[in-house]
């Protein structure tokens, strides 16, 4: 069950995602998450540390995401940066289609973002476009992004990408693309997964 700090931080996201980051305030944060006046405040002293607060929230979720959605054979490479991802890769090193069920992971993690997890998507795309005009945002983000490229190396590192960090930032350029597309232009019918196979077949040793 979430603590009051994660209700806080998901109003956060709802909040961004609706509203941009002008409508980021304390007052609209709590009403979003039907707490008491001043909860927000209390959790995080300054804008900006709610706003780091937001990132980080995000990247854990991200995080979650691939533990629920990765399906059989990648089950569990949300632990350690090093050894969640080792885990994940032994188990789709034992088949022969490990980019295949990485990029069917990659798809269910997608629709996720594009249908439950919509506000997380849309709240990081606020984000990065508020960044444009306030450079102060961009760290935050970047360490956000980071932490999720080292995490993500791994899976194609012990797919036997030869470089899996930038492999890796290549992968999620696309899959922000694909997700602003969608966001703005949904297609009917969507599934990413063919596209998302035919890149990581261009990172990935042919057998």
């Amino acid at each position: 069950m979430p603590g009051r700090r994660d209700e806080v931080l998901d109003a956060a996201m709802e909040v961004l995602g609706s509203g941009g980051l002008r409508r980021l305030t304390y007052q609209a944060v709590d009403g979003a998450a039907g707490v008491p006046a001043g909860t927000t405040s209390n959790h995080f002293r300054t804008r900006d540390a709610l706003v780091d607060g937001v990132v980080a929230h995000m990247v854990l979720l991200d995080q979650r995401d691939w533990e629920v959605f990765s399906g059989p054979g990648w089950q569990g490479a949300g632990g350690t940066e090093g050894e969640a991802g080792a885990q994940g890769a032994q188990a789709a090193r034992g088949s022969q289609q490990g980019s295949e069920a990485l990029a069917a992971a990659l798809a269910r993690v997608v629709l996720h973002l594009l249908g439950p997890g919509r506000a997380r998507t849309t709240a990081r795309y606020a984000l990065l476009l508020e960044a444009v005009a306030r450079p102060s945002l961009r760290d935050p983000l970047t360490r956000g992004r980071e932490s999720l490229t080292r995490w993500g190396a791994e899976w194609l590192r012990e797919l036997g990408s030869p470089t899996p960090q930038a492999h890796c930032r290549s992968l999620y350029d696309y899959l922000d693309g694909l997700l602003l597309h969608q966001i703005g232009m949904p297609t009917e019918g969507f599934d990413p997964e063919p596209d998302i196979r035919t890149v990581l077949t261009a990172f990935l040793p042919r057998d």
